[in-house]
């Protein structure tokens, strides 16, 4: 088969589309014959020498795709040959064909199109994960999102309003904005222009936000503190804005707050596997209801994966960017 290699790490252009062994179904496996893959800020990382693979696990970037299973694995129950899935994936997702296990697979969602459906496991199990599972979100609360119109942005703001929540977002400029708005974002903050703490207080008439997803990391981990309600949760998916920061601990007191931080590439398969079951049982129904869709860019060739990191790093995108075999 074909994948997107990285000889040695860079830019763009490292990515190379190369041939390289066929993978082969293990115990609890299946093997993916690749329709499309999404870009993440991960395969950014790991294009860059910056983020390696878990042991074990594919040397190839991405982190999910969609297309169909051309073989079962020993012990593998439960899927047949021919279905069209889309899987969360610890590597691998940019080649045309993937092992995946089978606790991390999703039935592709009624009136949703094969390639698009590669938009969905990776930002509905991060938000999934870290909004509900972890910061237990709630009917009526408000949820602040940074990078509203990012690929996780635009899936929080649907499925917080899908059970009832207030949603507040940051994104750069009156388009991205107006994108989020359209989505069902209640409070629109342009981080370029306006303080989110001031405009997230006097938008909750001082509360603050109950639940904030963060991908900045260090760079927003005091005003995310200040931010919060009292009662509130901070979960870091991300360190765009680096690692290192200050905590206020007791500003963190004062308020009963928590903060979480999480990745969702290197946990074990069973953790993943719980997640998968969990979006399966409470966002997939949302999905042909109407209330909840994939928000897609851009769809690129993967051969030419290199246009679509382009288009992530440029930052002027809105939801996924596609590679599609």
């Amino acid at each position: 088969m074909h994948a997107i290699t990285i000889p040695e790490p860079g830019g763009p252009e490292a990515l190379v589309w190369a041939e390289v062994p066929d993978p082969v179904a293990g115990e609890g496996e299946v093997l993916v014959e690749v329709a499309a893959a999404a870009v993440n800020r991960a395969d950014v990382l790991q294009r860059q020498g910056f983020y390696d693979p878990p042991p074990g696990t594919s040397p190839y970037p991405g982190l999910e795709c969609s297309g169909r299973i051309v073989a079962l694995g020993p012990g593998v129950s439960g899927w047949s040959v021919g279905d069209e899935v889309c899987a969360l994936l610890s590597g691998g997702g940019y080649a045309e064909k993937v092992a995946v296990p089978v606790g991390q697979l999703l039935p592709v969602p009624e009136g949703v199109e094969l390639t698009v459906a590669a938009a969905l496991p990776e930002a509905v199990a991060t938000v999934w994960s870290n909004v509900f599972m972890v910061a237990h979100l709630r009917p009526g609360e408000t949820l602040l999102v940074h990078g509203g119109a990012s690929g996780i942005g635009t899936m929080a703001i649907q499925l917080a309003k899908a059970v009832g929540a207030r949603v507040a977002v940051t994104a750069g400029g009156p388009e991205k904005l107006a994108r989020c708005a359209e989505l069902g974002a209640d409070i629109l903050i342009d981080y370029r222009s306006q303080d989110f703490v001031e405009e997230i207080r006097k938008a909750t008439d001082g509360a603050g936000a109950d639940v904030i997803l963060d991908i900045m990391g260090a760079k927003y981990l005091d005003p995310n503190v200040r931010a919060l309600a009292v009662n509130g949760r901070l979960a870091v998916i991300g360190m765009q804005g680096g690692v290192k920061g200050e905590l206020n601990l007791g500003a963190l007191m004062a308020k009963r707050a928590a903060v979480t931080a999480t990745t969702l590439r290197g946990r074990p398969s069973v953790e993943k596997a719980a997640i998968v079951a969990a979006v399966r049982e409470h966002v997939w129904p949302l999905i042909p209801a109407g209330r909840v869709r994939p928000v897609v860019d851009r769809v690129v060739s993967m051969a030419d994966a290199g246009a679509g990191h382009r288009v992530l790093e440029a930052g002027a995108h809105v939801g996924k960017v596609l590679l599609v075999v």
